[in-house]
């Protein structure tokens, strides 16, 4: 297996509108990531990835982009942006962008003058379709609720959207969109940017001949619709000849809708499309036949499986991401830990987790610090595009609107967005007046200040099993195999190499539990634990608690 940096990073995703805000607007700035850059090299970390800070009238915050080229006002502009990344890489770290490239913002030139006539020169960098029987050109329904399609009347057609109307897809088909992306990465990179992020790269083939007869299920209808379309490795393919593979960089492309099946060739190193990708098998675990809302309990089996079957796809040839929360997602010790009474010990369990897996790590702003989901009282404290939209809907169908309140509560993309907490003062530390989004009532207790002074904090854990991982390749390269993989609570496996084998068990419940096994317990050393207990057994779990032993 070839080794490059970016297999041996730790990623940190920053979402700058709520990491800290120094111009007192109440919305996170740039100039707040680089005052805050001395926390982030504190972790020991190696990549920074910054979600998108351009130019966007901010539909679906940041992921609707007016112009590629220009870093908002909002966030500092230009000169803030070129600070960061000369000060990024004087700490040694290096800094991944966001590319999103299925679709603009309606208010991008590209779209206004689509928009204008048929025969205009930018009509085909955008999809159009005439009506059928009196309505939209099929029955796609839009990521974010309603159909994919707008009426445009200046032209009496239609444009596709696979999320909000003001996120109209850009065409692929055309040669010259093509070309506009790859200028677009040709840009950053000669400014010295690390690699891309590449938003719903799936999506950018479009199978719209396909006939709809729909699934049952929502990510069934993803992978089978709107994603892998008849020319989506050719378009990555020549995306890495055309611009990639002149540079020392990484690529990870976000999937929805990539599976098993498919997943290792976006990622295969002999195909040259991406270096990694995001797949979501795990992330979707919850979700219910109606989606995202229509949540179901995470089983755990699936759980377990999920990251042996993609570690089993991908170790030939391919390579992996391994992240249990983002931007778009609950908190990650909300949705897989007990945020309640185990919140620490839980967090730092799925820590443990994250850098035991074969793959490139992903940590998300605040799960340094355990943060954990908000539950705002009312509809109107939400901000996400998402979530509104399924509340009009859920309203629409008449749901029990409290009810639904308690799924916003679990399922909402806010949970992730609320502010940065990073010291018990006004507004958490992360601004001086109101935020664009409300902090977290439990910031007191739960903030950066607080556990950077205790030696046993979640945020010291981190620090703690990222220079682990760093001191032990073979976290990193070595083989994996799930041990037990029946068992109701325990998460256990094995991870070797010639030189070195090490034994991980997370007990993922709120009793104490042992691991059965024919393994000789009196064989391994134990070298790191969540919890400082002293027990009689090796193979005995405290809840929440994760042991990693060596065998010597």
């Amino acid at each position: 297996m070839k080794k490059t940096w970016w297999k041996e990073s730790v990623v940190y995703q920053i979402y700058p509108r709520s990491f800290k805000d120094t111009t007192g607007n109440g919305i996170g700035d740039i100039y707040g990531i680089i005052e805050k850059l001395d926390h982030i090299k504190s972790l020991g970390v190696d990549v920074i990835w910054l979600c998108p800070v351009y130019e966007s009238p901010n539909d679906d915050n940041g992921y609707d982009i007016s112009d590629y080229r220009k870093i908002s006002e909002d966030f500092g502009g230009q000169p803030a942006f070129d600070q960061l990344l000369k000060k990024v890489h004087e700490k040694g770290l290096k800094l991944v962008m966001d590319l999103v490239a299925n679709h603009t913002s309606d208010e991008h030139y590209w779209f206004t003058e689509s928009k204008k006539s048929k025969d205009n020169p930018y009509r085909d960098y955008y999809i159009w379709k005439d009506g059928k029987n009196g309505g939209p050109p099929n029955n796609w329904e839009s990521f974010f609720n309603g159909s994919t399609w707008e009426y445009e009347p200046n032209t009496q057609q239609y444009y596709l959207h696979y999320f909000t109307k003001k996120q109209p897809d850009l065409n692929w088909e055309n040669p010259k969109v093509r070309k506009e992306i790859f200028d677009v990465l040709e840009y950053w990179f000669q400014q010295g940017v690390d690699g891309f992020r590449m938003d719903v790269i799936s999506l950018i083939s479009k199978n719209l001949d396909y006939p709809y007869t729909g699934f049952e299920k929502l990510q069934d209808t993803i992978v089978n619709y709107y994603a892998n379309g008849p020319k989506i490795h050719d378009y990555l393919h020549e995306m890495n000849q055309e611009v990639l593979r002149k540079y020392d960089i990484m690529t990870v492309g976000e999937g929805p809708g990539i599976d098993l099946k498919n997943g290792p060739l976006y990622v295969d190193a002999a195909r040259q499309e991406l270096d990694m990708v995001f797949h979501f098998d795990h992330m979707f675990i919850d979700c219910g036949l109606g989606g995202k809302y229509d949540p179901v309990p995470v089983d755990f089996q699936t759980f377990k499986n999920v990251f042996g079957q993609w570690d089993a796809a991908l170790k030939n040839g391919g390579w992996g991401s391994i992240f249990l929360g983002n931007h778009d997602f609950s908190r990650m010790v909300s949705r897989f830990g007990n945020d309640k009474e185990y919140r620490e010990a839980s967090a730092k369990l799925l820590a443990a987790l994250l850098f035991t897996l074969r793959g490139t790590v992903y940590v998300y702003q605040g799960d340094e610090i355990g943060m954990t989901n908000v539950a705002y009282d009312s509809i109107d404290d939400y901000n996400d595009v998402e979530t509104c939209n399924a509340w009009k809907a859920a309203k629409a169908a008449g749901q029990d609107m409290d009810k639904f309140l308690d799924i916003v509560h679990s399922q909402s993309r806010d949970n992730a967005r609320t502010p940065m907490q990073w010291d018990s003062g006004l507004y958490s530390g992360f601004s001086a007046v109101k935020p664009w989004l409300g902090v977290h009532p439990n910031y007191k207790t739960v903030n950066v200040a607080a556990q950077d002074k205790d030696a046993d904090s979640i945020l010291n854990f981190y620090r703690d099993m990222i220079a682990f991982r760093k001191e032990h390749r073979t976290l990193v390269y070595g083989d994996y195999e799930c041990l037990d993989e029946g068992h109701a609570s325990i998460f256990a496996y094995r991870r070797w190499d010639t030189d070195h084998e090490f034994l991980v068990l997370h007990n993922f419940s709120d009793a104490t539990v042992s691991f059965s096994s024919d393994l000789d317990g009196e064989a391994y050393v134990l070298l790191k634990s969540n919890l400082a207990l002293q027990q009689q057994h090796q193979f005995e779990l405290a809840p929440w608690q994760t042991k990693i032993l060596k065998l010597t």
